[in-house]
This record gives structure tokens, sequence and C-alpha cells, in this order.
């Protein structure tokens, strides 16, 4: 007999062995019927990268009572898909992505795996929400992106989100001061590559950097509520269509 409890796909960009999937799973169990399909090892940075070159392989890992996990040798994207189209025999009523360990605010939502696989999900209109915990440090303490997971994965079950938004949540290190609705910072990451070289003494190039943020004083961007203490949620969408400079661009007359 089917089960009538919520159906919930999770991925990441971290590995499935990554503690912060692991903190998202044990996040979800209360909530519903958990799957699990996550890359098989660390994919950083793949937005919502694709594999053609080669074969895609999925693995069984755990079967459990309301956890199911599968093991991907592809990208976050891939994993989505590839669950969607071949593995689930419904419809999930929910995505969630991460924890990613570090930040996903700001334009970094255009590089990230864990938005990335999101973002995907939204695609099959499946409501999807990625998570982030805003410290990089190897014991960084998940228990406060936790609980923000059960709320905002609790809200996202009873309202449902349109077809082609997604849900970017990042969680700041330390107590969290409450949940602040938020628009995307405008801003770049600048000085991003440290020189240096390699033990045959040829230049090799390290990813790094700072973001300057533009808009440091708005009170409803992301980096402001971050910094101020509060979990910070982007509504994302797919279209990214720039409809305030589209009719401009018409009497272009091109």
């Amino acid at each position: 007999m089917r089960s009538k409890k919520p159906l919930i796909l999770i991925t990441n960009d971290d590995g499935y062995q990554a503690r912060g999937i692991v903190s998202l799973i044990e996040a979800m169990r209360e909530l519903g019927e958990i799957i699990v399909f996550a890359p098989h090892t660390h994919r950083s940075g793949m937005a919502g990268a694709i594999t053609a070159e080669h074969a895609l392989r999925a693995w069984l890992h755990t079967k459990e009572e309301g956890l199911t996990m599968y093991v991907c040798n592809g990208t976050p994207a891939d994993c989505v898909k590839l669950a969607l189209n071949e593995f689930v025999d419904r419809k999930p009523d929910l995505l969630v992505s991460g924890i990613n360990h570090g930040s996903n605010a700001a334009i970094s939502v255009i590089y990230s795996g864990t938005v990335g696989a999101a973002v995907e999900g939204s695609l099959f209109d499946v409501p999807s929400i990625a998570y982030s915990l805003c410290d990089f440090h190897p014991d960084a303490d998940f228990s406060e992106v936790v609980k923000v997971a059960r709320v905002v994965s609790h809200k996202v079950l009873e309202k449902g989100l349109p077809t082609g938004v997604s849900l970017n949540v990042n969680v700041p290190k330390g107590k969290v001061r409450g949940i602040k609705v938020a628009t995307q910072t405008p801003g770049k990451w600048v000085n991003e590559y440290y020189r240096t070289k390699d033990g045959v003494g040829r230049e090799v190039f390290w990813m790094t950097g700072q973001f300057d943020n533009w808009d440091k004083d708005n009170e409803e961007n992301d980096e402001w509520a971050l910094a101020n203490g509060y979990a910070a949620v982007v509504p994302v969408k797919t279209d990214m269509t720039a409809y305030d400079f589209y009719h401009r661009l018409k009497e272009w007359n091109l």
C-alpha cells in the first residue's frame, strides 16, 4: 500500500557522505518519506550543469523504513533529473537540497550546485528549497539550520510554490534571531584568484576572493539579513528575462 506521507527528495552538492546532507535527512524524517539521490563525491560550483559526455550511473546505498538512498556519479542537477525521470514512482511533494557547507547568498546563487539542484526541481513543478549554512568550519554546528529547515519545509509542504520558483535559504553561523524573506544582494566577487606555483615551478591559480556588496545598507537583502543574525529566504526564478529592459530593447528595431 502506498504511503500517505509526503514524499521528500533530498540531494546536495557536497556528496552523499557530507555532514550537511546527514543533518538534512534527520530534519526531514518527521515530515515525510525520504528518497535521497546525491552525488558520489564533492560537486560544488556545478550550478545547473548536466552530464552529456559519459553515461550516468546510480546505485542503491541504503534501504530502510522511510528512507531510501541512491548515490549517483553525476552533478546535483543530474541527480534531480535522473531521480525524477527514472527512480521515483510518484511525483515528490518536496525537494530539498543541502545543507551546503558555506553561504550561497547573493551572486553565489548562480554558481551553486546546491541551488542548481533546487532550480532543476522547480522545472519539474516540485516545490524545491536549497539550504546553506554560512560556516565552512569542518565542525560547523548544523542545529540552527536544521530548525530553520523544518519550519520552512513544513510551510512549503502546506502552501506550495509556483512552477519555476524555488527558495534559496541561507542561515548564519550561531544563534538565529528569526527568518527573514529577502531579496538577492547585488554585487560581485573580486580578487577571485590566488596566484602561486606548483611543485615544478609552473603557475597555478586557486579560487579565493571577497564579495563586493553594492547595497550594504538595504535591510531587504539577504546579506543584510545574514549579517544581522537572520536566516534569509530568497525566492529564485528560472525565468531570467530582464523585463525592465525588455521594452527598451524592442525599441532598438533590431
